[in-house]
């Protein structure tokens, strides 16, 4: 969904015009033409809504008033007044000269003192009374929010305007409107409401937000486009330490580490709504980290912020965002409480950060009101439900929508309604529509049927050569509660078809009862993972990767047949019970599956046969999930998982060959470490009781491709261990740019570090060893094998290089003591 809709917002704008009476847009220079960052800027006679200069020195102001003057100030010296010559100024120079102001707006740009500053006397108050502002003050909570998601295509000009891609679809250039925050001229293309109730437990720290009502421009269903924006806008406390922004943590102007973080400026004091109030001034004290620049208002006896405003710094180590500026409002309950009233955040989206650079804005607006508290709810109010289906919540009408917002649309946002449905009777947009949204989900929809995954298309390996695949699933819409898939695929080497289909069958909404099954005949790299699960249909992309290191010949036949029923009763908690049969039988002469079947070791068998059921346990906790189908999409959002596996192998059920016990493990915690970034830690644990062949064993993963590979050795080569009992443990840990920021050479390239470490220990028993007959000799890490790695990420913002090392085992045969891979995606 984030990538669809990404793709699509980059295409389409429309807008009607709106506008202020006093607009200023420039740049604050010295005499020597130098650009002065973080200058104060304000209209003449207006008590609040200034600006901050950017690093490079410009600013844009905008006020539905009318004003004849700015003023420049900095702190402790003379204000700097300069007359507007028009209402409406664009491409403003204040030229500041030596002798009036210069000397202070280096000092007003520089490190500020941490000793005898009135500012910091100030946040040191605030951090003692946090606890006890708003919300925070109240056993229970309860109030009515209001939503309103809008994205605009900026920057436009009439070059664009007159590029073919948009030929038939000019009308949506009809007017062209001015942003109130950066001055750029927007058309707006897409808009989402919602209403809902939120409700929260200060004692047991737990919320619920239940939807009411929710409206869209027609861009996709709604709930999908309201997963999509939480994970894109997340929730946040300006009284938190870190705000978290698009997976990355930036550091709160009001943090107890705010202070080696910002500078802080002590500039006025005004009443504000009958409160005596101070106004700070805040701005990074470096360069490249992710932090914030603005200022707020708090008040003088309860500390509590009254309005703050602050926009990331452009230097920040984060993608595809050029701006992100935010604004927060709090309303006085009484002489006491101050508790939130108005949210709004805009970030603008591009390529690039370059000024002229066209982008998007996103914008959301958030209005709370009817705020109730100490009214306490049961416990089981709090559990959520593991299916969410009310689907009046998207169907309400135009005059429910008339009502019951908080404010009412302007013209702009009105005009999305109907262009939206003007737009869609377009032939040039309905292909471009479809184009993206083959590139964002890999299937190609003919009617209810989706072709795909396209970008599965062609493989190869050593045993099929050069492999081609097609296949499909059925789609009726997001939210089908039955799906129907498969595909055939044909390897020019061995000249064989393979082939596998699997259906699924949601029975209960509610509980999310799933019947699943299928069948699959394929080659297959069996020692690609630890931890297995019941996917009739996955395969690991080492089976047939295009680019590999050394050859695989060490692939097996596979054929897999699979029953299976789960259950969801707790929100993210799920319950599988399965039955498989299936026969290994290598695919390569030069591999053998081999295994003794007699007492004397005379006899061998060469295909293993086995049926087996398993009951599989998963815990997700806080993880997000769109639709409410069979099948649901996940938001791209850290949470932990916990898989736990029983299997048990029944000898002589349907001619199985072996009967044993299987226990596996596996548990992934992911913990953001504030300004140092993110951590990835994951354990696997696992068991075989009985004899079993190599077929059955568990196979250490290796990874002989020049891609990274989740959970996978980056030096260790297929088959390179086998156990029958492991535990492994692996660590990674993103710096998100916090360590090359400090280098001056490599600041502006925004790189990002990562180091790693992974480790695994394991044996095999004797009696598994014994009947090994297959010519490969086993061998365990019984003295655990380590290898660590360091890698450099956001390369041209898309690439990752790792480097591996061994830390041991490294006087093996055709060993890999050092790797090189590389992956690419799409980070912010």
């Amino acid at each position: 969904m984030k990538k669809i809709f990404t793709l699509i917002i980059f295409l389409f704008a429309f807008a009607n015009s709106i506008s202020a009476q006093t607009k200023v847009s420039g740049i604050v220079l010295d005499n020597s033409n130098e650009p002065v960052p973080y200058a104060n800027i304000v209209f003449k006679g207006a008590k609040t809504g200034g600006v901050v200069s950017n690093e490079d020195g410009r600013f844009y102001i905008e006020s539905p008033e009318n004003y004849t003057a700015i003023i420049v100030s900095f702190v402790g010296f003379p204000d700097k007044e300069v007359p507007l010559p028009k209402l409406v100024n664009y491409d403003f120079k204040v030229i500041l000269k030596e002798g009036n102001t210069l000397k202070e707006i280096k000092i007003f740009a520089g490190k500020t003192s941490k000793k005898n500053n009135p500012a910091l006397d100030i946040l040191r108050k605030i951090w003692e009374r946090r606890r006890k502002n708003g919300l925070k003050m109240f056993k229970q909570y309860q109030f009515e929010k209001y939503e309103k998601v809008e994205f605009d295509m900026n920057t436009i000009d009439s070059a664009f305007m007159s590029k073919k891609i948009f030929k038939g679809m000019e009308f949506v250039f009809k007017n062209i409107d001015t942003s109130s925050v950066t001055g750029k001229t927007y058309l707006p293309i897409f808009i989402n409401e919602s209403i809902s109730d939120f409700y929260g437990d200060n004692e047991t720290k737990k919320t619920k937000e239940v939807l009411k009502a929710n409206k869209n421009s027609g861009l996709g269903n709604g709930d999908g486009v309201n997963m999509f924006i939480k994970d894109l806008y997340n929730d946040f406390d300006i009284y938190d330490n870190y705000l978290n922004f698009f997976d990355k943590s930036f550091v709160s102007p009001l943090s107890r580490t705010g202070i080696d973080v910002y500078n802080y400026v002590l500039t006025d004091t005004a009443f504000i709504d009958n409160k005596w109030c101070y106004n700070i001034v805040f701005y990074p004290r470096r360069k490249n980290e992710l932090t914030f620049k603005g200022d707020f208002w708090v008040n003088d006896s309860t500390f509590a912020i009254k309005t703050i405003n602050m926009a990331v710094t452009k230097s920040a180590n984060i993608n595809w965002v050029k701006d992100i500026y935010i604004e927060q409002e709090f309303e006085v309950l009484n002489d006491s409480v101050f508790l939130p009233t108005r949210d709004y955040m805009m970030s603008d989206f591009a390529l690039r950060k370059k000024e002229e650079s066209k982008g998007v804005y996103g914008k959301r607006t958030t209005l709370y009101r009817n705020f109730k508290f100490d009214e306490k709810k049961p416990e089981k109010f709090y559990k959520q439900e593991v299916n969410f289906i009310d689907n009046e919540v998207y169907s309400k009408t135009d005059e429910f929508w008339e009502q019951n917002r908080f404010e009412r649309l302007n013209k702009d946002e009105v005009g999305i309604y109907k262009m939206i449905d003007t737009l869609k009777t377009v032939k040039r947009f309905k292909q471009m529509y479809n184009l993206v949204s083959i590139l964002g989900s890999g299937y190609i929809q003919w009617g209810n049927f989706d072709y795909g995954p396209i970008f599965s298309t062609l493989g190869f390996n050593e045993v099929e050569g050069w492999r081609i695949r097609a296949g499909g699933r059925t789609y009726f819409g997001p939210n089908d509660t039955w799906r129907l898939q498969g595909y055939t695929a044909y390897g020019f080497e061995d000249n064989k078809f393979k082939y596998g289909a699997s259906g699924k069958w949601m029975v209960d909404k509610k509980n999310r009862i799933i019947l699943s099954g299928g069948n699959r005949r394929d080659v297959e790299q069996i020692g690609a993972s630890l931890t297995t699960t019941n996917d009739v249909l996955g395969r690991s992309y080492a089976s047939s990767g295009l680019f590999t290191t050394g050859a695989n010949g060490k692939l097996t036949n596979i054929n897999l047949s699979t029953l299976a029923a789960e259950i969801e009763p707790v929100k993210n908690l799920t319950f599988q019970l399965g039955f498989s049969y299936r026969t290994l039988e290598s695919a390569s002469d030069t591999f053998s599956l081999n295994y003794f079947t007699d007492d004397t070791f005379t006899t061998t068998a060469s295909e293993v046969k086995q049926s087996e059921i398993n009951l599989q346990v998963e815990f997700t906790p806080k993880r997000k999930t769109i639709g409410y189908g069979v099948e649901r999409r996940e938001v791209d959002s850290p949470y932990s998982r916990f898989f736990i596996n029983y299997s048990q192998g029944f000898k002589g059920l349907i001619d199985s060959d072996f009967d044993y016990q299987k226990i596996q493990l596996y548990y992934k915690q992911p913990i953001i470490i504030g300004a140092l970034g993110r951590s990835n830690f994951t354990m696997e644990l696992g068991k075989t009781f009985g004899q079993i062949p190599l077929g059955l064993m568990s196979v250490v993963p290796g990874n002989q491709t020049y891609f990274i590979i989740e959970n996978t050795f980056s030096n260790l080569n297929f088959y390179e261990f086998v156990t029958d009992e492991y535990a492994t443990f692996q660590w990674e840990h993103n710096f998100n740019g916090k360590i090359f920021a400090r280098i001056p050479a490599l600041r502006k390239l925004n790189l990002r570090e990562i180091i790693g470490i992974r480790g695994v220990y394991g044996t095999f028993s004797d009696e598994n060893q014994a009947i090994n007959a297959s010519g490969l000799i086993y061998k365990a890490p019984e003295k655990p094998y380590w290898e660590y790695s360091a890698g450099i990420g956001n390369i041209f913002k898309v690439f990752r290089l790792d480097f591996a090392w061994r830390a041991n085992y490294r006087d093996l045969p055709d060993t890999n003591n050092f790797t090189i891979k590389g992956s690419f995606g799409f980070y912010f």
